[in-house]
């Protein structure tokens, strides 16, 4: 699946894909960063695993906050330096979500929004424990997917990016229980509340779901 995102939404064509967002799918955009905005420190080292060209750093892009973004893609990272010319605290490198480079404890917060736990072509808890591998006591994983009722808004988007070329035809047969897939091979699935509580669970930290503006379902964990 990364290599999908690689070879067909990087760069300026994951651009595309949200220029092509509807008024009900911008407002969940937005509600996403609101609430990410609420629970990320107000300082501190935050890293975002999937950053794509920059969208999200630069919406938590604050005074006293160091940021971090890693993404597979190259030319995500390219555009992202360019997105985050003016953004100074900001650090973009090439690293896999999987298997992170950075020391233990070495991060505030780490997020990952927008269903990128489905995105990922990594098993979920070990995408968890990665995070909080780098993440010190006291400080927030974050993670996010789409709430069950946002699926009729989920899905006409994803229909519009495939008009668009930027996937392929939507089988609408096959898309169902919250899994959009194309003809051409690409999957999107989510990650349900039940999901989130069975990968977190045997973890060993506090934790807790809220789900914001019945579009996204945000899963925090404090280690």
């Amino acid at each position: 699946m990364n290599s999908y995102y690689a070879q067909k939404l990087s760069a300026e064509r994951l651009q595309h894909v949200y220029a092509l967002a509807s008024p009900e799918v911008r407002k969940y955009l937005q509600a996403e960063i609101d609430f990410l905005n609420l629970r990320l420190p107000s300082g501190g080292r935050v890293l975002e695993l999937g950053c794509g060209y920059g969208r999200v750093l630069q919406e938590v892009a604050k005074p006293g906050r160091h940021l971090f973004g890693i993404d597979t893609a190259l030319a995500n990272l390219q555009m992202a330096r360019r997105f985050l010319s003016e953004v100074p605290t900001c650090r973009l490198t090439l690293m896999d979500a999987g298997n992170l480079a950075f020391a233990p404890a070495s991060f505030d917060a780490v997020f990952c929004i927008q269903n990128g736990i489905s995105a990922f072509r990594i098993e979920p808890k070990t995408l968890l424990k990665q995070a909080l591998q780098v993440t010190r006591p006291g400080g927030r994983v974050l993670f996010s997917s789409y709430a069950e009722a946002f699926w009729e808004p989920r899905l006409q988007w994803f229909q519009e990016q495939a008009k668009a070329g930027l996937l392929g035809e939507i089988d609408l047969q096959a898309s169902t229980d919250g899994v959009i897939v194309t003809r051409d091979g690409f999957r999107s699935g989510t990650a349900t509340p039940e999901q989130f509580r069975l990968w977190s669970q045997d973890l060993g930290h506090s934790r807790q779901l809220e789900e914001v503006e019945g579009s996204s379902v945000f899963l925090e964990i404090q280690p």
